[in-house]
């Protein structure tokens, strides 16, 4: 289905959302059309946020908004869909289009099985009446969807669109960049040479690929690294909780702008701490490259600004290669909690594999390391 054909459907002059990659269509279509616009397009912080947005645009406006994401966003909309939305409290009509990573008979990786099985489960049991498309959903069996989903919205209640992979198409192609030259596996390859044997725990998408394909081509053990395949923006939190328990080990995390803003209070409650042995490298391309190089809100926030407020006692910014060693070499001696941010290019090798070992051998394996620090 061509992605225009849905828009068309709906009707909606407002949309906001996170990237997905299922959606990458419709996110491009939103990029070429609108770009970032408050009154018509605004990629937030995380899928709640989205939904919040989505109800002021409703109160200022008596207009049904879009909210857009991926299903493993479906936990961040549960508190705003069941004590905001539903029209046992405040009525507000919301349309959501739904990425389904890991549908049931899919292949999918493992950060996805568990949620495609529960995805219409969740939106069954917080009364959203949902409807699924696929690349063979004709123009009319949309028109018929949107007419029961018409007559829900009309109560005050929401309504779904689950999107199967390959579901939608959009032509226009769209080239996502920016002015930044540093090379992001590049960057990982001198993190791994500086922090030697030190535990590593690394966000969600690409920086965790390229982490396992570094330790393979230097022939190091991937004992060392947590890979954080899902749980975005929550991999700084793990790294706190490991540190707080490894006081006497240096524990690294490598995170990206679109994972720190999304829990960006994650920052707040390690400032508090102030972990001597915590080092937070945060790899920022302003971009959501994993799923299609939407931009974040990283574009326009400083994020070491952010750090320092939060109470890191040392955050510096970077932008090429000696600098960064300098300050990885810096963090590797310092007794202080430290910030780096690494600004870097969008992009990564079309070849670019998987991790080759589940999700289950990659944390016993790393809780066996840690026993013996």
């Amino acid at each position: 289905m061509k992605v225009e054909t849905l828009v068309n459907a709906i009707g909606a002059d407002f949309y906001t959302g996170v990237p997905d990659s299922l959606l990458k269509p419709l996110c491009n279509y939103l990029m070429h059309t609108y770009g970032i616009d408050p009154k018509h397009h605004i990629i937030a912080a995380n899928e709640g946020n989205c939904t919040a947005l989505a109800a002021g645009y409703h109160l200022a406006t008596g207009k049904v908004p879009v909210v857009y994401m991926q299903n493993s966003g479906e936990g961040n909309i549960i508190n705003p869909a069941a004590s905001l939305l539903n029209d046992k409290v405040y009525a507000i009509p919301v349309i959501f289009i739904i990425g389904w990573r890991g549908e049931p008979g899919v292949h999918d990786e493992p950060q996805h099985i568990y949620q495609g099985e529960v995805t219409r489960r969740l939106l069954d049991d917080m009364d959203i009446q949902n409807a699924v498309l696929d690349a063979d959903t004709t123009k009319d069996e949309l028109e018929g969807i949107m007419q029961r989903f018409r007559l829900q919205l009309a109560k005050g209640k929401d309504v779904a669109f689950v999107v199967r992979k390959g579901a939608l198409s959009y032509d226009t192609k769209v080239v996502y960049s920016n002015r930044f030259t540093m090379n992001r596996e590049e960057i990982i390859r001198h993190i791994a040479k500086v922090t030697g044997e030190d535990p590593i725990i690394s966000t969600t998408g690409k920086a965790s690929r390229e982490l396992f394909e570094t330790r393979a081509a230097e022939g190091q053990s991937h004992k060392y690294d947590f890979l954080t395949v899902g749980s975005m923006g929550h991999a700084s939190s793990i790294a706190l909780g490991v540190a707080i328990n490894k006081p006497d080990q240096k524990i690294w995390c490598i995170d990206g702008d679109g994972a720190a803003i999304m829990h960006m209070g994650a920052m707040a409650v390690i400032g508090s701490f102030k972990p001597d042995n915590l080092v937070h490298v945060l790899i920022n391309n302003n971009a959501h490259e994993t799923v299609g190089g939407l931009p974040t809100a990283a574009v326009t926030a400083d994020m070491v600004g952010v750090a320092k407020s939060c109470g890191y006692p040392y955050a510096v910014s970077i932008d090429n290669f000696d600098d960064l060693d300098r300050e990885l070499a810096a963090a590797k001696s310092r007794k202080e909690l430290t910030f780096i941010e690494a600004k870097c290019a969008i992009g990564a090798r079309p070849d670019l594999g998987r991790p080759t070992t589940t999700a289950l051998e990659n944390k016993e394996n790393f809780m066996e390391y840690l026993q013996t620090l």
